[in-house]
């Protein structure tokens, strides 16, 4: 065989490997840039959202002050666009219901497709662990549980593709039995907590997702609210709102402050490393309290220092932090924690100022988190349905969740 045929057989055969055994390159521990957008006297939320490839409660989260529905002309909003990499093998499909995305390795050694989704609502709460994408299907027909039956009697017993199908037009199923990743009717239960288990997206991004992730997939499902991670020179924090916590952040845009677990603290001084002592526990604690949902500065690395023999000294702490130190740290040292933090006056948002992107609102253009992402449209119907019932009624986003 000659060098010609040997390339081209090797070539083939690489073409011919599943993309579920293959696993990214792409070595960045973050996906896109945080943007500062000046609001225009026609935005919600809802309508951001889905522009920007963001969920609803993401824009609730980054914004806490701002009405959702009446941001207001000229009022400046982060969008949430960057994101920290969920601690999870970047291989085949990872899904953070914590932080409500999707996170899909098919780039190759270019940053992973990324979406955000709907999760299971309290007591119907999608699994957490590894299975694999056993079917797809263009055009699923959704059948109502028993359960859902009994709940709303009215339900039919079956509802073919269409616009009534509140699986939308696209389904991927796992190997968890009645389970799936699918579209919807409604896409502002987007980023919500309103399924009954299932994973919604966005009717476009489903479309993009069923191209592109054959049989077999793997899929990792974690549940990971705090993420963290050195950017360059400086570490990072990413907080969002616990599952109990989201639907507060929906209603209200904050939630009841909640430390980091023993498990999230080990997490922090492992990834400190050599830097414990450049922690700046006030922003920490602002992070933790805010959860705004984009990452927030926590720890810079010192500059480098050159000894009088031209040799360059690495920085060492002289003490190593235990669990419980750094869990007193966060706590402000002592039993006057609560009068010192009241003093404190590091609001995560000064920090974030340097990572944002400024867009005006007479630019009308769209910056994606996810460059391989198509421009985005807003159906305007749903826009105003949901607008006019602005009170967030759970009864009312409970009236279309599924568990197919």
């Amino acid at each position: 065989m000659n060098t010609i045929k040997k390339f081209l057989l090797i070539n083939a055969l690489l073409i011919c490997i599943p993309f579920s055994d293959a696993k990214a390159a792409y070595n960045l521990p973050y996906i896109g840039e945080t943007i500062e957008y000046t609001a225009r006297h026609e935005d919600t939320f809802v309508h951001l959202a889905r522009d920007y490839n963001l969920g609803f409660t993401e824009m609730r989260a980054a914004n806490p002050y701002v009405d959702p529905w009446l941001p207001g002309e000229k009022t400046t909003l982060i969008l949430p666009t960057r994101h920290i990499l969920p601690n999870a093998p970047r291989e085949g499909i990872v899904i953070n219901v914590a932080d409500m995305r999707l996170y899909a390795y098919i780039n190759g050694d270019n940053e992973p497709y990324s979406t955000p989704i709907g999760v299971g609502r309290e007591g119907l709460n999608t699994p957490i662990g590894t299975t694999t994408v056993v079917r797809k299907k263009d055009g699923p027909t959704w059948r109502p549980t028993a359960r859902m039956i009994s709940e709303k009697p009215e339900l039919k017993p079956a509802y073919p593709p269409g616009p009534d199908n509140p699986m939308g037009t696209h389904a991927i199923y796992l190997g968890w039995p009645t389970y799936a990743l699918h579209g919807t009717n409604r896409p502002f239960g987007i980023g919500r907590r309103v399924s009954s288990g299932c994973i919604r997206l966005y009717p476009e991004a489903i479309k993009e997702v069923f191209k592109r992730i054959p049989v077999g997939t793997k899929v990792t499902v974690v549940n990971q609210p705090v993420k963290m991670a050195w950017i360059g020179d400086e570490l990072f924090i990413e907080a969002h709102p616990t599952l109990e916590q989201s639907v507060a952040m929906e209603e209200m845009g904050e939630v009841p402050e909640e430390k980091l677990t023993n498990d999230e603290m080990n997490q922090l001084i492992k990834i400190a490393g050599n830097h414990q002592d450049r922690l700046r526990w006030p922003a920490i604690r602002t992070a933790l309290k805010e959860r705004s949902g984009y990452p927030v500065s926590i720890a810079r690395k010192p500059s480098v220092e050159v000894n009088d023999s031209g040799k360059i000294e690495e920085h060492t702490n002289a003490t190593k932090l235990t669990t419980q130190k750094a869990q007193e740290l966060y706590a402000g040292y002592d039993e006057k924690s609560d009068v010192w933090r009241e003093n404190e006056k590091t609001p995560a948002k000064q920090i974030v100022v340097e990572e944002t992107v400024k867009i005006t609102s007479q630019k009308a253009i769209k910056v994606e988190a996810n460059k391989s992402l198509n421009t985005l449209h807003v159906d305007e119907k749903n826009v105003t349905t949901i607008a006019e019932n602005s009170d967030h009624n759970q009864d009312d986003a409970n009236s279309y969740s599924l568990n197919q």
